[in-house]
């Protein structure tokens, strides 16, 4: 019986190895690709200077300044609502059926594809409150589609926050804000960064949402205020790669290999910050 037992400990063993390899794989590979054909195409002049020709020739200054500002506008509308909507439904709802069924409700919100959010914040921002397409209506309706990740982790990582560390702060004197200002938002910050991280890097890559909100499809000049339409490196390198005839091929591959460096590059400064606060 012990040797059928380690057996299948062994097999069990490989089996989830050969999973882990086959689901990471496929990831480095099309990592290598993206560096294979993106890096030959980078040049200062691709990275700093306005489309031209009708996005046959000139760089993609504009996508990249647009890509970022979406960005930011995402962070600065998503993480705080976020975050304290996460922390009331800890901290100060009550648990009742109306609570648990909100808690449900941002859950499956999650699952709603972007497109449907782009549709939404059309409607809501661009023509209902006359914010036009801008990037103001586009960080608006990305920061909503992040919400519901956000408040899940914030959620999460609160309730994982042992209630001894709370009541010892409440025996202390502490008011309840001060308790968890000072020690439960503290204590459960790498959690709340992780879904940071995920959902500001899903916004960073969206095309659906930005399509109806913000993006313009040729725009060789750079925002001057939240109210401008801008160029984004989602939807420029959609339209590139179907709606303009004989574009070069190393566009395309400069602008994915960019668009790719931008995610990862956010990625690796909310793990930092994660990783900060761990210590």
């Amino acid at each position: 019986m012990k040797f059928l037992k380690g057996n299948s400990g062994a097999a069990i063993e490989l089996f989830i190895k050969v999973v882990a390899l086959m689901t990471v794989i496929p990831i480095f590979l099309i990592l290598g690709y993206i560096i294979y054909k993106g890096v030959p195409a980078i040049s200062w002049d691709f990275l700093t200077e306005v489309p031209k020709r009708g996005m046959r020739a000139g760089g993609i200054f504009p996508a990249i300044v647009g890509t970022i500002c979406l960005t930011l506008g995402t962070i600065a509308v998503s993480v705080p609502f976020g975050v304290f909507t996460g922390v009331y439904l800890v901290e100060y709802a009550k648990d009742n059926l109306l609570t648990r069924i909100i808690n449900l409700t941002i859950i499956n919100l999650a699952g709603i594809p972007s497109i449907i959010y782009g549709l939404f914040g059309m409607a809501l921002f661009v023509i209902y409150f006359k914010l036009g397409v801008s990037i103001l209506s586009g960080s608006l309706t990305l920061g909503i589609m992040c919400l519901p990740v956000i408040i899940t982790a914030t959620r999460e990582a609160l309730l994982a926050v042992p209630n001894s560390l709370r009541e010892a702060s409440l025996a202390l004197g502490a008011t309840k804000w001060e308790t968890i200002s000072k020690v439960v938002i503290p204590a459960a910050l790498p959690g709340i960064s992780t879904g940071v991280i995920l959902s500001i890097s899903r916004a960073a890559g969206e095309t659906a949402p930005i399509l109806f909100t913000a993006a313009a499809f040729y725009l060789p000049f750079l925002p001057t205020s939240i109210f401008d339409q801008v160029m984004a490196l989602p939807y420029h390198l959609y339209v590139i790669s179907t709606q303009v005839p004989n574009m070069p091929q190393s566009n395309m591959h400069g602008t994915l290999f960019v668009l790719v460096f931008i995610t990862v590059g956010f990625n690796l400064i909310g793990a930092y910050i994660r990783n900060k606060f761990e210590k």
